[in-house]
């Protein structure tokens, strides 16, 4: 009997398995655009562990196992910025980014006061563009880095329940 992938809040314990699998991830991406001191690799311990406390921070777990996260924060505007969606290269191309991309958006667009979600991605990463496209997701800026690196901003408008509008 296999195990079923379970997605729940992010708890202080988990940043080491977080910071891990984050750097596995994102291999490939420094991979792509041949930079490997990008952020996510070069992000310390105590980071991660400081957004553990100051934003929404999601994982999904195989067992004991952290194979997925993703971050998200509310700003004072009502964009709710969602950052680092990974996913371990084993459990790719099954749906998980996509549950957990959902998942942060229902988070955050709880809080109630979002009214736009917010993420960004290199300009070569394909993947990461279809993904963000096929959930609603839509260019909205870019700006280019360096030579090698285009970051792609992409914005998706928060509809208001059904019940509120009719109200």
């Amino acid at each position: 009997m296999g195990m079923s992938v379970t997605i729940s809040a992010a708890a202080e314990q988990d940043a080491e398995q977080i910071l891990k699998l984050q750097y596995l991830c994102y291999q490939r991406e420094a991979e792509l655009y041949g930079d490997y001191s990008i952020e996510p690799l070069t992000q310390p311990l105590d980071s991660i562990r400081a957004e553990l406390s100051g934003g929404s921070v999601l994982v999904a777990r195989l067992g004991d196992e952290v194979v997925a996260s993703v971050r998200g924060t509310l700003d004072a505007d009502g964009t709710a910025h969602i950052s680092k969606l990974i996913v371990h290269p084993r459990m790719q191309r099954h749906g998980l980014g996509g549950r957990l991309l959902a998942a942060i958006e229902d988070r955050l667009g709880s809080i109630g006061t979002a009214k736009r979600y917010q993420l960004f991605t290199g300009h070569r990463s394909d993947h990461n563009m279809r993904l963000y496209r096929k959930h609603g997701y839509a260019p909205v800026g870019s700006r280019q880095v360096d030579e090698r690196l285009t970051v792609v901003t992409l914005s998706k408008t928060i509809e208001a329940p059904a019940f509120a509008a009719s109200a």
